[in-house]
């Protein structure tokens, strides 16, 4: 197996392997304290969690340049960069592998559970303009929206919907990002999503 080339964040089970595996995608803003705390709470739950920098290829994350760096990331790279962290978690010692990821990370999320990427299970979080790239999940997919998001129209997440019966969830009264902590758009989503993040991938992970 080839060495991982991307940048990444681990966290591990307390218990040996094996066990299930979640590759966690970043926002656009790029990694942070936020998303390292995500796959630890993964981790606690019994998933070993990876997340990969895809800004790795620019520098690596710097906030002030995550606009600038979002634009330039293209989803084959990404998706590369998943794929390298699926093949990581494997020979760690992980079987079933979920892929989870917030904002711009939601996106890619969708590409993945599309385009035939080697995971099992997928949940994107508030990913933009899905309904511009519809495509049919090669796993389970569960998408997940906020209501009033002043990045994701609901039109555009009604199409999602109607393309995707029975895999979306919104929170009417949750903005964008509200996963975030510490974020104000929704903290009574994000304490509703999570248990819901984990029973899905509890159901097809394991």
């Amino acid at each position: 197996m080839p060495p991982v080339t991307v940048p990444y964040f681990l966290a591990r089970p307390s218990s040996p392997p094996p066990w299930p595996g979640v590759v966690v995608c970043m926002e656009g803003y790029g990694m942070d304290q936020w998303l390292l705390r995500v796959c630890e709470r993964l981790a606690a739950e019994g998933f070993a969690a990876i997340a990969p920098d895809m800004y790795a290829r620019f520098g690596g994350s710097n906030r002030d340049e995550g606009r600038k760096h979002l634009a330039e990331l293209k989803s084959p790279h990404a998706l590369a960069d998943i794929t390298e962290c699926v093949d990581e978690l494997k020979r760690i010692g992980a079987t079933r592998i979920g892929l989870t990821g917030f904002c711009m990370g939601g996106r890619i999320t969708y590409t993945a559970a599309t385009r035939g990427v080697p995971i099992d299970a997928a949940v994107g979080f508030y990913g933009a303009h899905l309904n511009e790239m519809l495509g049919e999940p090669t796993c389970p997919l569960h998408l997940v929206f906020g209501g009033i998001d002043e990045y994701i129209p609901l039109d555009e997440v009604a199409a999602v919907e109607a393309h995707h019966p029975g895999m979306v969830t919104t929170y009417p009264d949750a903005g964008h990002a509200f996963m975030h902590a510490g974020n104000d758009a929704d903290a009574a989503a994000a304490k509703d999503a999570w248990p819901k993040l984990i029973a899905f991938f509890n159901e097809h992970l394991r």
